[in-house]
């Protein structure tokens, strides 16, 4: 269910990111549909399938899936550069008076990774004796 095919990999792999602009400040509700607008343009350039996004005044989730040869700190590395040099270019009036110093996403991120099995399920699987 949900895997996807390359010419050499059958594939499930979804990435949860969150993270926050700088100093955390509440800003992105003023931005949010040219913000959102941004993060399809990156996904779809890249071949990043966007399963959900939601952006908060001070955070954003996002799930993806992409191809195993993204990693995710490249993924996130590259969707937080890009929207955050469009936002500069769209908002830049309004975005100096809260980002002082340049900048737009905090540099640290939260990922988390799912798939169509569980933890549980992979590790028994591994321990069967019956596949050695």
């Amino acid at each position: 269910m949900g895997e996807k095919r390359s010419n050499h990999s059958v594939y499930n792999i979804n990435d949860h990111f969150v993270w926050c602009p700088k100093y955390r400040h509440a800003i992105l509700e003023q931005i949010e549909d040219s913000l959102e607008a941004s993060f399809r343009d990156v996904c779809d350039e890249y071949g990043y399938k966007i399963l959900s996004l939601h952006i908060s005044p001070d955070h954003v989730h996002l799930f993806l899936s992409a191809r195993p040869k993204h990693s995710p700190s490249e993924i996130v590395r590259t969707v937080k550069s890009i929207t955050a040099r469009g936002m500069w270019e769209q908002h830049e009036a309004y975005l100096e008076r809260y980002l002082w110093s340049g900048g737009f996403w905090e540099r640290s991120y939260c990922i988390g990774t799912a798939g169509a099995v569980s933890t549980e399920t992979i590790e028994r699987y591994i321990e069967r004796t019956e596949h050695v």
